[in-house]
């Protein structure tokens, strides 16, 4: 799952938006340098990549993908899941729209983003920036996040090309992701209930 699937279920879940964003820029135990509500919030998005990494939907998404392109398409999916989370929003969504999503998520964030590592605090104000959540509905833009992406780990270089995979298989990948998504947000519910 990539940045728009993390605030959404996090937001499903009633759990911390900081926590659920900053956790790719945290090591190790976040009890012993955060405050419990964004340590959860940490521990839950390490949840939930731990488990669409084990559904059998993205096993299956993975083989869609050339030979060469495999060792990469975990990244690319993750991309690709916020895709069609973005563009098919309003089944998923709540009563606003992403780009009103995106707003609420920023008035969450902003005040406090200066506690947290540096690079989350330019990754954020580079999405909020770009409008990324609305921007990701658009496979245009994909291609952008994946380029660019590649362009700055030379060991993804392959990246850039994965939209072709995703393009040839797109219903395929699309079909995917109505099957693995409710299952992800029904699991963040009921993690929120105990």
């Amino acid at each position: 799952m990539n940045i728009l699937a993390h605030l959404h279920l996090a937001t499903l879940a009633n759990s911390s938006l900081i926590g659920n964003t900053v956790a790719d820029f945290v090591k190790g135990d976040p009890y012993l340098a955060y405050p419990k509500t964004i340590a959860d919030g940490i521990i839950l998005h390490r949840k939930i990549d731990s488990l669409i990494d084990s559904l059998p939907e993205v096993q299956q998404a993975k083989q869609l993908f050339c030979s060469p392109h495999r060792r990469v398409a975990p990244i690319a999916l993750d991309i690709v899941w916020d895709h069609f989370l973005s563009k098919y929003w309003a089944k998923y969504g709540f009563s606003i729209s992403v780009s009103e999503f995106n707003q609420y998520a920023k008035q969450q964030i902003q005040p406090s983003i200066s506690a947290y590592p540096s690079e989350y605090q330019h990754f954020m104000h580079a999405m909020w920036r770009g409008e990324w959540l609305v921007n990701y509905a658009s496979l245009d833009f994909v291609a952008q996040v994946l380029t660019g992406m590649a362009s700055r780990r030379p060991k993804l270089a392959s990246l850039q090309d994965t939209i072709i995979d995703i393009g040839q298989h797109y219903d395929a990948l699309a079909s995917l992701f109505f099957q693995l998504y409710p299952k992800m947000c029904d699991h963040v519910k009921l993690l929120s209930a105990r």
